[in-house]
C-alpha cells in the first residue's frame, strides 16, 4: 500500500482549518425556523442575545402586530419571556409575555405580566391589548410564544426585553441567570422597517463577542492544528522543514490572536464591576502564562542529539497538551458565560470532534509508515564488520 505523501497531508490539514473556521453559510437562523401559521409573518429578526428570534408581521391601518418569539430552554422546566416596555429600556415597566408548562396539566400555558419591580412577578393584566396568545415546546428543544399585540406607541421605536428562566415555583417564574447574556437581552425593535438594534447598555456585548472569537480560533482551534501537524507530519523525511515551520507559524499565530483575547478579557474584567467570573479567569490568566512560556521554546530548542533534548521534549510537549486541555475547557466556560446562539456551541463542538477523528485516522496512517519503514530496514543488507565484507541478511519479513 502507498504512503500519502507529506504535500498531501499538507494539503489536507490546510484545507480542513479553513473549513473549521469558515462561517456558516445560514448564519440567520430565523430564516430556517418553521412556524404554525408561518405566512402570516412577514419578516423575522435575529436577536442579538440568547440564541433568540422574532417573526412578526405589521399592520399600519390598526397599528398591530402578529408576533412570534422564539428561544432555547436551559431548562426543561424553565420560562421564556418577550415584552415590550413602553416607559425605560429595562426589566422594569415591561409589558411581558411569559410563558412555561403548567406543572398541574402539563400544557404549555402563556399568561401577562406587569413587572412593576425586580422581584417576584405576579401574573396580572398589561397597559395595552393581546389576544390570540399561545405556546408551544418544539422538538428542537425552542420554546415559542404566539400572540397579537396593539402596538403602544410609535411602531418605529420600540423598547424590546427578552428574557429565559430556569425553573417556575408554584406558577410563578423563578429569576433568571445574570449571565451577560441576560443582562443585555434587550434592544429597540423598528416594526416599520423590520430592524432591531442594540441599546447603549449592548455596546460591550459586541467587546465579549470579539473576546470570545479571538479564544475560540486561537487556543480553541489553531492552537490544536498545530500539534496535529507537528506529530504527523514530522514521520515523513521528506517534510523536513517544513512541518516545523507549519508547525511555529500555526502556534505563533494562536498566540498573538490568544494574546489578543486575554487583553482583550482583562479590558472587560475591569470595566465589569462586581461581576467576577473567577474560574474562567484564573484558567485564562494560566493558558497566557503557560503559552508565553512555549514560546521560548523555540529560543532554548537544543539539537537533536544534546543530552539535555530529552528534558526539553518534556518541558514542551508536557506544556502544550497542557494548554489544548486547558484552553478547550475556558471556551466552554466562556460559552457558559456568554451564553451565545446554541448553534455556535454546537459547531464548536463538531469542530472539536473532526479534529479529534482526524487526529485519530492520522495517528493510524502515521503507526502505518513508522512501522512499514521499521520492518524495512530491518530487511536491508548489514555488515558484521568482517575482514571479508560479506553481509548478513536479517531474517525478518518484509
Amino acid at each position: 500500500m502507498a504512503s500519502p505523501s507529506p504535500r498531501a497531508l499538507v494539503i489536507v490539514l490546510v484545507l480542513s482549518l479553513l473549513a473549521f473556521s469558515a462561517p456558516a453559510a445560514n448564519s440567520l437562523a430565523c430564516t430556517t425556523q418553521k412556524l404554525t401559521d408561518s405566512g402570516i409573518y412577514s419578516t423575522c429578526l435575529d436577536l442579538p442575545a440568547l440564541g433568540s428570534t422574532l417573526h412578526y408581521s405589521y399592520n399600519a391601518a390598526n397599528s398591530s402586530a402578529a408576533v412570534a418569539f422564539i428561544t432555547s430552554l436551559p431548562e426543561s422546566r424553565g420560562w421564556v419571556s418577550w415584552a415590550l416596555n413602553p416607559t425605560g429600556t429595562g426589566m422594569v415597566g415591561c409589558q411581558a409575555l411569559i410563558a412555561f408548562k403548567d406543572a398541574s396539566t402539563g400544557a404549555m400555558a402563556v399568561k401577562t405580566y406587569n413587572v412593576s419591580s425586580y422581584g417576584s412577578v405576579e401574573e396580572s393584566k398589561i397597559s395595552f391589548e393581546v389576544w390570540d396568545m399561545a405556546a408551544e415546546s418544539a422538538t428542537d428543544g425552542t420554546m415559542r410564544i404566539y400572540a397579537k399585540i396593539k402596538v403602544p406607541g410609535d411602531a418605529s421605536k420600540l423598547n424590546q426585553v427578552w428574557q429565559v428562566g430556569p425553573s417556575v415555583t408554584d406558577g410563578v417564574p423563578d429569576k433568571h441567570d445574570f449571565a451577560v447574556a441576560n443582562l443585555v437581552a434587550k434592544g429597540t425593535l423598528n416594526l416599520v422597517s423590520g430592524q432591531t438594534s442594540s441599546t447603549s447598555g449592548d455596546s460591550g456585548l459586541q467587546k465579549k463577542n470579539i473576546h470570545g472569537i479571538l479564544n475560540v480560533v486561537s487556543w480553541g482551534i489553531l492552537f490544536p492544528f498545530g500539534i496535529i501537524i507537528a506529530r504527523y507530519l514530522r514521520v515523513f523525511p521528506s517534510a523536513d522543514p517544513t512541518w516545523f515551520y507549519l508547525h511555529v507559524f500555526c502556534q505563533f499565530s494562536a498566540y498573538v490572536i490568544g494574546s489578543a483575547g486575554w487583553g482583550s478579557g482583562l479590558s472587560l474584567g475591569g470595566k465589569s464591576e462586581g461581576i467576577i467570573y473567577s474560574s474562567h479567569r484564573n484558567l485564562g490568566i494560566a493558558i497566557f502564562c503557560m503559552s508565553t512560556i512555549q514560546m521560548f521554546a523555540l529560543l532554548v530548542r537544543p539539537k537533536k542529539d544534546h543530552k539535555y533534548r530529552f528534558y526539553w521534549n518534556i518541558y514542551h510537549h508536557g506544556f502544550g497538551y497542557s494548554i489544548i486541555i486547558i484552553g478547550i475547557v475556558n471556551v466552554f466556560k466562556g460559552y457558559d458565560i456568554l451564553r451565545p446562539a446554541e448553534k455556535w456551541k454546537s459547531r464548536y463542538i463538531t469542530t472539536i470532534a473532526a479534529l479529534v477523528g482526524f487526529a485519530l485516522l492520522l495517528e493510524v496512517v502515521t503507526w502505518m509508515v513508522v512501522l512499514k519503514r521499521g520492518s524495512y530496514k530491518s530487511t536491508r543488507p548489514s555488515y558484521d564488520g568482517s575482514c571479508d565484507g560479506q553481509s548478513r541478511q536479517d531474517s525478518l519479513a518484509l
